[in-house]
Order: structure tokens, then C-alpha cells, then sequence
């Protein structure tokens, strides 16, 4: 069954937004020119976005695959509940213009203050999520060492993880499977251990 004209219409703005966001930039991809590229008019444009920014929020969350469901981490092991959550990726299919479009995201918003919270926010919530509920379970399970403070482990646990995505192309050497390490390292520090 064919899409409806206004769901495909949506899709090719999304994918032509993603590519001229990569390629030129945030501030240098226009709307003007995101209309000419996706084939479909602004007029369109602006019934399914009423800005710039709000085109550009779906792109990346798009690209960072923030609009899928978050598997929920309960296996009662903590370090395979952690590793879950910090392994998690987003889809293989826009690697390439995520990597483009991070050091344009970095500067587009610490320029648009506004805009730059809210994507933190919509980055960072849905993982803070996840590791607030193995933490809260772990906890409850007698797992970790009191006291254990939940933003102070949680800061833990992403910044290690939000340093290499910033950076970690510029790292030689930089750790594609760094999740593992870091639920390892935090478990050997904050671990409950148990006395037989």
C-alpha cells in the first residue's frame, strides 16, 4: 500500500533536511533550500513544522533514533542491566551525517540557547530514565553501597559516554564498545558485595 501524500511528503523533507543539516551545516541549510532539495513547497513544510528548530528536533532525533521505544533492563544483574542501557545505539542507516552533523549541532547550540537545552534534555531524559530505574532497582535489591547518590551515579555513568560521543572522533584509539567498560568500571566501584 502506497504512503499518503502528505506522510511521504514529510519523509522526503526529513531526509533532505538530514542531508543539507550534514553537509552545510545548521545556521547554512535553509529552508529555502531544504524545500528545493526535498521536491515538496515551504507552504507544505510549514503545516508539518512551524520552524527551523522544529525541523531540525525531528531530524536528529531521527538520526539519534530517540523515537524508539526503550527496552526495558531487568535481568536482576546489574552490570548486564548497565551495559544494556549504555550500549544501546542509534539506527546504523545515518552514521555517516550524524558524525557530520555533531560538531554543527555543538555550535548551533551554544549559539540558540533555547534550543540547545531542549535537545540536552531530549538527549539525555530518556537515558537518565532507563539508569534511574536499574539504579532504583538495584538499590532495592541491596545491590549497591549505600549511599549511593542517584544524579551523582548517573552523571557517572553518561559522561564517560556523552565525552566520546562528543569527541571520540578526534580520539585516536577512541573505544567503539566503551558501554562495557563503564558499567564495569561503576559496578567494581558502587557494587554491593555479596559475602557468602
Amino acid at each position: 500500500m502506497a504512503r499518503p501524500r502528505s506522510e511521504e511528503a514529510h519523509r522526503k523533507v526529513l531526509l533532505a533536511a538530514i542531508d543539507l543539516f550534514a553537509e552545510r551545516g545548521i545556521e547554512a541549510a535553509s529552508m529555502d533550500a531544504i524545500a528545493r532539495a526535498s521536491g515538496v513547497s515551504k507552504a507544505t513544510i510549514y503545516k508539518h513544522w512551524t520552524d527551523k528548530e522544529a525541523l531540525l528536533m525531528e531530524v536528529l532525533e531521527l538520526v539519534h533514533g530517540l523515537k524508539r521505544q526503550p527496552v526495558a533492563m531487568d535481568s536482576g544483574d546489574l552490570a548486564a542491566d548497565l551495559k544494556a542501557v549504555l550500549t544501546q545505539r542509534p539506527p546504523d542507516e545515518f552514521d555517516v551525517q550524524r558524525v557530520r552533523l555533531t560538531p554543527s549541532l555543538i555550535a548551533y547550540s551554544a549559539t540558540h540557547k533555547e534550543f540547545g537545552l531542549a535537545w540536552r534534555r531530549r538527549v539525555t531524559e530518556p537515558a537518565r530514565a532507563c539508569l534511574t530505574e536499574v539504579l532504583k532497582r538495584a538499590k532495592e535489591r541491596g545491590q549497591l553501597r549505600e549511599p549511593v547518590e542517584m544524579d551523582d551515579a548517573i552523571a557517572m555513568l553518561l559522561g564517560p559516554m556523552l565525552y566520546a560521543h562528543i569527541f571520540g572522533q578526534e580520539l585516536r584509539g577512541a573505544r567503539q564498545d566503551l558501554g562495557p567498560v563503564v558499567a564495569a568500571a561503576f559496578v567494581r566501584a558502587f557494587a554491593q558485595v555479596k559475602v557468602k
